[in-house]
């Protein structure tokens, strides 16, 4: 979804709430790709993979797509290139040779893939073993037309080609009416706020066709979580909140939902998507469950992560499991947090909705650049 860190997607409930970090969920939602794994005797995993919890247990071929992805970003890249600042997560001449071994193995076969791993990365720990929030995001659906009408009448934009944009107050009152801007028009404002917050999605038009958009820019304003001006009316506590809770909210106070949504005077523009899913930064395409939002302060884009997270609303409260580091957000800052992409649908909003999971991270530095990570320092 290619995103903001308010240059980008305001990912998920965290984009939303900006607090509220440690209440607990019940269990409502399979996680995407959720089920239960073969297990792997310890004797069986490489030696500096026993340390991480579960890994044995995952199904390493699910994550290959979102390699593969990582791959494709490498490919486009010149030689020498860092991942990012984190030196243990190599450069494109130290992934040339790992795409090339992601590239030749068959899919659907977990055992392939986790000796693919385990022969070509090493673990590292990031933001010293600490543990930090983890949220959710997913692909919005809404309900659209080409043209204005009655019914649908709140349009997205395409970004303006000038500096200094209005801010969501202005642009909600028509302050870039007439210009030609608009991609198309959708039925509810409070479903197009959520889509900015979420940063792409498709629409259904009038004909049965879909429409997907992807993130095209951003007006340069500040982001404010309405969620908290729910929390300081007394509308709900911190252990309620949710991105479910905050849309019923503004369904219930028709009166109030437009100033309320205008405290927020970040606005987001869009682009229509000519093919394939939604994408996260650097234009990767994001594989549901297993694609991340990182802090790029702290963690390489495109670098695999181990993720484990407990009060996570799936069945057992939590899970163990391979991502890669895809995508950012404006409200993900810091060494260990992370936003979850979990696809669309119903059941995905459902549980990114909720998603207030507290777990830590280790990233798999590439094995053939092992010798700089050593003595790396981690953020």
């Amino acid at each position: 979804m290619t995103v903001r860190r308010v240059i980008g997607r305001a990912v998920g409930l965290g984009a939303v709430l900006a607090l509220a970090a440690c209440a607990g969920t019940t269990p409502i939602a399979h996680l995407p790709g959720g089920g239960k794994r073969p297990y792997v005797s310890p004797e069986q995993i490489a030696p500096d993979f026993r340390g991480l919890a579960g890994w044995g247990e995952d199904d390493h071929a699910e994550a290959l797509p979102a390699v593969q992805r990582t791959c494709g970003w490498v490919k486009s890249q010149p030689p020498g290139k860092p991942l990012g600042a984190h030196r243990a997560a190599g450069t494109t001449d130290d992934w040339r040779a790992i795409c090339a071994a992601a590239n030749r193995l068959a899919p659907n076969d977990p055992e392939a893939a986790r000796l693919f791993f385990e022969a070509n990365f090493t673990p590292v720990t990031l933001g010293a073993g600490q543990e930090g929030l983890f949220t959710g995001y997913y692909e919005s659906e809404l309900r659209g037309s080409w043209t204005r009408s009655e019914r649908f009448n709140t349009p997205l934009y395409r970004k303006p080609n000038q500096g200094n944009l209005p801010s969501r107050a202005r642009i909600t009152s028509g302050a870039l009416n007439g210009r030609g801007l608009e991609l198309l028009w959708v039925d509810d404002p409070i479903d197009a706020f959520f889509l900015e917050i979420q940063g792409s999605g498709r629409v259904r038009m009038t004909d049965g066709s879909y429409v997907g958009l992807s993130f095209g820019g951003q007006n340069g304003h500040s982001y404010y979580p309405i969620g908290r001006h729910i929390l300081d009316r007394g509308d709900a506590t911190p252990d309620q909140m949710s991105l479910q809770l905050i849309r019923r909210w503004l369904k219930e106070h028709p009166g109030e939902a437009n100033d309320v949504m205008n405290l927020n005077p970040s606005y987001v523009f869009f682009k229509q998507r000519t093919e394939g899913g939604p994408r996260g930064a650097r234009n990767m395409e994001l594989t549901p469950g297993r694609s991340l939002a990182v802090d790029v302060e702290h963690v390489p884009l495109g670098v695999p992560l181990w993720l484990e997270v407990r009060e996570a609303p799936v069945p057992g409260g939590g899970f163990k499991r391979l991502v890669l580091a895809q995508d950012t957000g404006g409200a993900i800052k810091g060494a260990v947090r992370g936003d979850l992409f979990w696809g669309a649908g119903t059941e995905a909003e459902e549980g990114a909705g909720v998603m207030k999971a507290r777990g830590r991270f280790t990233m798999l530095a590439p094995r053939n650049a092992a010798f700089q990570t050593a003595q790396v320092p981690t953020k």
